[in-house]
């Protein structure tokens, strides 16, 4: 992979200091300790068809790339067969050459949920935590981002998107495989930070609203999605072990904490914008997405409690301006 055309452009960004450790980061992360699969991905990327799309959509809920009709029905199986290689794929959805890709989740929805809350996108240099495949990344271009980078460290999900973003040849987005540990603390230079599902898998949530907020420029936002909890002031659930399933879940606050958490953050203008319990159209296995999604995580009798007895998941959106 070659990201020397995106590093030029962080050139002319406030993102510049940035490339005093980027490139080294980057290469430790795709050459020094790769997952095991990373060369069959890599193989797969190699192998993908040379198709050019007559159009693509960042604005619609499936991101289209090109139409059946730009390419012949022996290329389009090929492509298939090798995307399909990557699963499982966990965002979108996306229709690539006419192949619907039915994703874990609808990715969609929850952009439909926020998109009309935030600062608009236009001309601003945008940053996805934990992005995956990077969805969102693209809807966020389609919005007007000037720049746009994701940071994931599952290289699945950065072979996903370089399948993707090799039809889409779109310079201003990219997804590294990266953590946000890899960001230089103060870095202060983007002018919106999204951080979404990401809070509960961190030990620490208020140390990652302290990374979220280095990241911004003063009077910046961040876009903040996260699970929450019912409740009032000062509560929060620490699973005692698993939740729905997952290890790695740490703290669901109520909304009021995590207001108070990003007040204690020192981030202004803090609002709710949105919060709904998590539905199993929303979350679901598809033939992209094979493993167990929420129907598998919840308790069967008792669709309000997870198969652990616990909370039932519920997620909440909120805005927040660094001052």
């Amino acid at each position: 992979m070659d990201y020397n055309a995106f590093y030029q452009r962080l050139e002319a960004t406030p993102l510049t200091p940035w490339l005093q450790t980027l490139p080294r980061r980057v290469n430790r992360a795709l050459l020094e300790s790769p997952h095991g699969d990373w060369p069959r991905w890599q193989e797969i990327l190699r192998r993908l068809p040379p198709l050019k799309p007559s159009s693509v959509d960042l604005n619609v809920g499936a991101v289209r790339i090109g139409d059946s009709g730009d390419c012949d029905a022996g290329a389009r199986q090929v492509l298939e067969q090798l995307l399909r290689q990557l699963h499982p794929w966990r965002k979108g959805p996306y229709r690539v050459f006419g192949i619907p890709i039915h994703t874990e989740w609808r990715s969609d929805w929850k952009w439909e949920r926020l998109c009309r809350h935030i600062q608009p996108l236009r001309d601003r240099l945008v940053l996805d935590v934990g992005c995956g495949n990077g969805y969102h990344c693209w809807r966020m271009a389609g919005a007007g981002a000037k720049l746009v980078v994701g940071i994931d460290p599952y290289l699945l999900f950065v072979a996903q998107f370089q399948a993707l973003h090799r039809y889409m040849d779109h310079p201003n987005v990219q997804v590294l495989p990266l953590g946000i540990e890899d960001i230089p603390k103060d870095l202060e230079g983007f002018d919106t930070v999204f951080s979404m599902g990401v809070l509960y898998h961190r030990r620490s949530p208020m140390d990652h609203l302290l990374e979220l907020k280095s990241c911004l420029r003063r009077g910046s936002e961040l876009i903040l999605e996260t699970l929450v909890i019912e409740g009032g002031p000062r509560e929060s659930l620490v699973p005692p072990g698993r939740y729905a399933k997952m290890r790695n879940v740490w703290f669901l606050p109520s909304c009021s904490t995590l207001e108070s958490w990003l007040k204690r953050c020192g981030f202004a203008d803090v609002r709710l914008v949105n919060e709904c319990r998590t539905t199993t159209e929303e979350q679901r296995s598809t033939d992209w997405m094979t493993f167990e999604s929420l129907p598998d995580y919840l308790d069967p009798k008792n669709p309000h409690l997870t198969v652990e007895g616990l909370p039932a998941p519920r997620r909440a959106i909120f805005l927040a301006t660094k001052p």
